[in-house]
């Protein structure tokens, strides 16, 4: 106590004790600045109570701190440039200049999204020094919103498998246990945003790669309708719309906010939804009651699940049913057998391409993944009749799904078959006693609204799985809406969470620690 109160200068233990209290203030002021949602961080920039050097300064310091071990943010930028973008962003409001609802907010891009300044590696060694010169469409939005773009976040290679990890940049773990996976392939970007190194998150979803690694991470994660954020640069817009840019968030109202920035139409990518820029924010007190929900839970039986997920699901419906919403069990109706094949045509015609472009590099056979090869490899037998066939199986499902829209505002399913796995395995070899026969065929429950191009979210459901000394995981429950009606989709979930509880869907995550490869590695 004496010490606390005269350190003694000559005391060498008195510059240890300094630096813990400088510590201990540092960490106080750092985690009131990036607890905050990015809603009440906007504000709080604007009203120049926050200035966006202490919010740049805040988010590094936690970055520094937690980002060695969460791998999350990869190819971060010096910070001394990130700081002088601050002091520009300050003296823009100074003269009373915004860029926007996302002035001075850090920002890390999805390592897939072309960003001008960064190497968009696409996790690929042989990628790693691919610096582009101009931004892709979405990391432009942003940044002409006010958003400071840090570095990027990581991702599988090339995106593939929702496991994110790769030979460059390593593993990225579980916010809540770093022992399992993330998820992806926006593991990275659900990692960093929901360990608040990140105030939001953007992201792509293919097949389930925004809504996944949310359910797993306890966050948010939208998967926009077809064409509602285009894709740019892409190589060919006429039908590689199964893959779409989104937004994350810890809340409703950030991930909205987000999309706002994110959407609108743009003549470059002319099938992108002809719609001017709006404002997908929901109203803060959205209503549960009337809302019309259809639960596919596991398609009788046809998706394989890990016990308990369903029943977490339920729970997280229960919820909605107690606020007036109906809740209905439904069939598909549908021959989920055939979507199946149909989408894996699609997909491996519209995966081929990235795999292609490096496989003509020296010994590229021997090192690229083994799932990104099989991708490829099976690509090289598909007709333009296996691929038409396909689209005609699609276009009948997306009629069905529309049939059931009819009766329900939104359709519900779990956001992944399994619980995070541990992050040593490449992927589940089985579900139960049921045989995988993909690298992805674990993740079948997201394929329903990508293939008939629907708005998708991913809602935190609640917690389940594991041994008391392993488990609790997060998981997720995605709410499905007709085709454009992301502002539906948005005001179900934001219902939602208004009829959680704080503590459910904002409690922080607090990682069970064990060991993280310092490689890429994962066993096969």
């Amino acid at each position: 106590m004496t010490r606390a109160a005269n350190p003694d200068l000559n005391d060498p233990m008195a510059d240890t004790f300094a630096d813990l209290i400088t510590d201990a203030i540092t960490d106080s002021i750092t985690d009131s600045i990036t607890d905050l949602d990015a809603h009440a961080l906007s504000e709080a920039i604007h009203a120049r109570e926050l200035s966006c050097r202490e919010v740049m300064q805040a988010y590094l310091a936690r970055i520094d701190k937690l980002n060695p071990a969460a791998n999350a943010i990869v190819n971060l930028a010096p910070p001394e440039g990130l700081l002088q973008q601050a002091d520009e962003h300050d003296a823009l409001l100074a003269r009373g200049q915004s860029k926007g609802w996302m002035h001075g907010l850090p920002q890390a891009i999805k390592d897939l999204s072309a960003t001008a300044g960064f190497a968009t590696t696409q996790g690929s060694r042989w990628l790693k020094d691919a610096v582009v010169s101009s931004d892709g469409l979405m990391a432009a939005r942003m940044k002409g919103a006010g958003a400071i773009v840090i570095g990027k976040t990581n991702t599988p290679e090339f995106g593939l498998g929702s496991h994110t990890f790769n030979e460059l940049f390593g593993v990225t773990p579980n916010a809540w246990d770093n022992t399992r996976t993330a998820g992806g392939s926006s593991g990275g970007a659900a990692v960093a945003l929901a360990l608040r190194l990140l105030p939001v998150a953007d992201g792509s979803d293919f097949m389930g790669s925004l809504r996944n690694p949310a359910g797993w991470n306890h966050v948010f994660g939208m998967r926009p309708s077809a064409g509602r954020v285009p894709r740019m640069p892409a190589p060919e817009w006429s039908v590689s719309q199964l893959a779409t840019e989104g937004p994350m968030g810890r809340t409703v109202l950030d991930l909205a906010q987000l999309l706002s920035v994110q959407a609108g139409y743009d003549a470059h990518s002319p099938l992108s939804v002809a719609q001017a820029a709006q404002s997908f924010v929901p109203p803060q007190h959205a209503q549960a009651r009337g809302l019309r929900v259809g639960w596919l839970a596991n398609l009788n039986g046809y998706l394989a699940m890990d016990g308990g997920v369903l029943s977490v699901c339920e729970q997280a419906l229960a919820r909605l049913v107690s606020a007036g919403a109906v809740v209905e069990p439904v069939n598909l109706g549908f021959d989920a057998a055939a979507v199946w094949q149909a989408w894996l045509v699609w997909r491996k015609a519209l995966t081929v391409g990235n795999v292609a472009a490096v496989m003509h590099l020296p010994q590229a056979r021997d090192f690229i993944k083994p799932e990104a090869l099989w991708e490829h490899d099976t690509a090289q037998g598909l007709s333009f009749a296996d691929f038409m066939q396909a689209s005609r199986v699609r276009s009948q499902f997306h009629a069905h799904m529309l049939s059931l829209f009819e009766r329900f505002d939104v359709l519900a399913l779990p956001s992944a078959q399994v619980w995070p796995f541990p992050h040593v395995e490449r992927w589940p070899k089985k579900i139960g006693n049921r045989a995988m026969d993909t690298y992805h065929r674990w993740m079948e429950v997201t394929i329903y609204a990508t293939f008939a191009g629907l708005p998708a979210i991913s809602v935190p459901a609640g917690f389940g799985g594991g041994l008391a000394s392993s488990g609790p995981w997060p998981m997720g429950l995605q709410l499905i809406g007709p085709p454009l009606a992301d502002a539906q989709v948005l005001h179900a979930a934001q219902a939602y969470a208004n009829v959680s509880s704080d503590l459910l869907l904002r409690r922080p995550p607090q990682p069970r620690m064990g060991p993280v490869p310092q490689t890429g590695r994962v066993e096969g």
